[in-house]
């Protein structure tokens, strides 16, 4: 019920060059970001591409809401670069709790409600007082917004571009912010007061950071670049190391699952609650080079998996 989204930076070779551009944070190299989603359980679920200069922000909704897959996302974790007030409030109108890790976190204020007077030990923390009044004229358009977005007539992340578009004096775009400052000072109070909260949310950006390991190391060995110059090609390239990806992650979990069984009957006491910190991202055993021989006839049928190695199994117990 839980997920996170992260970009990952591909640098671009040949055509691709030309559509491509450069981020300070990932070199001089011109190349492009894959933002992808994945669930608590490693499987992920949406990846669409995005300009390495571009706020990740704007995508986070659209993984949750256009992924067509069978997951019931509850709570989403970001990082610092997927974290903004607009999508704190958008989150929160369309049902999703938003749990991102901040950077900074002691530089960032909270915000208070007309009338109310902080503790003396809180007022260096506090930033200004929520503009109520925006919110209340607003709550209509607010409300067609979300329920726009909902309905797939829209995309969050035009609408969100747009919006940090216009000027600031835009009654949408600062209505939206002030009711995201709420949502956001209300997750850093229990940010700071939960250390299950924190556990969490870094659990769960680290297993997006092990399945960026992952596609980096199946992208060619390492060595892959983005030559396709249309977004379409890009798309397909997203989605098929997507596909490849979670095709890796099924095969380790069935063989992950019979290994367990295996040695849970030579007599090993493997307890429940040790199995769910063991990750199926693993790509050591993976062909990354050399000739693929594809054989329409395999010797096994499907429902059976190919016999496991007793001694590592032995190395094991």
């Amino acid at each position: 019920m839980t997920s996170s989204s992260d970009g990952q930076f591909f640098r671009a070779g040949g055509r691709g060059e030309a559509s491509a551009d450069k981020n300070a944070k990932c070199g001089c190299t011109p190349g492009l970001k894959f933002y992808t989603h994945i669930s608590d359980q490693f499987s992920p679920f949406h990846s669409t591409v995005i300009t390495a200069t571009e706020s990740e922000a704007p995508f986070v909704l659209d993984g949750l809401l256009r992924h067509q897959s069978g997951v019931a996302i509850e709570e989403h974790h970001v990082d610092t670069g997927g974290a903004t007030d607009h999508v704190f409030a958008l989150c929160y109108l369309l049902g999703f709790r938003f749990a991102p890790r901040l950077r900074n976190f002691k530089d960032r204020k909270l915000y208070l409600l007309p009338c109310m007077k902080p503790p003396a030990i809180m007022t260096p923390f506090i930033g200004g007082t929520i503009k109520v009044g925006h919110i209340i004229d607003n709550w209509p358009e607010i409300l067609r917004l979300a329920t726009s977005i909902k309905a797939g007539t829209t995309t969050a992340s035009a609408i969100l571009k747009s919006l940090s578009a216009y000027p600031r004096q835009n009654g949408l775009a600062i209505a939206l912010r002030e009711l995201g400052r709420l949502e956001r000072t209300l997750f850093a109070l229990e940010w700071m007061r939960s250390l299950e909260l924190r556990k969490r949310t870094s659990a769960g950006l680290a297993r997006g950071e092990a399945r960026n390991a992952l596609a980096r190391g199946v992208f060619f060995n390492q060595l892959g670049e983005m030559r396709d110059r249309s977004y379409e090609h890009q798309i397909h390239k997203a989605s098929g190391l997507n596909f490849l990806v979670a095709a890796i992650i099924l095969w380790n979990t069935k063989y992950l699952e019979a290994s367990v069984t295996e040695l849970r009957k030579n007599g090993l006491v493997i307890p429940s609650d040790i199995i769910k910190h063991i990750a199926p991202l693993g790509w050591a055993h993976v062909g990354l080079t050399g000739d693929y021989l594809w054989n329409m006839n395999p010797p096994f049928s499907p429902d059976r998996l190919r016999p496991l190695r007793k001694n590592d199994l032995r190395d094991a117990a």
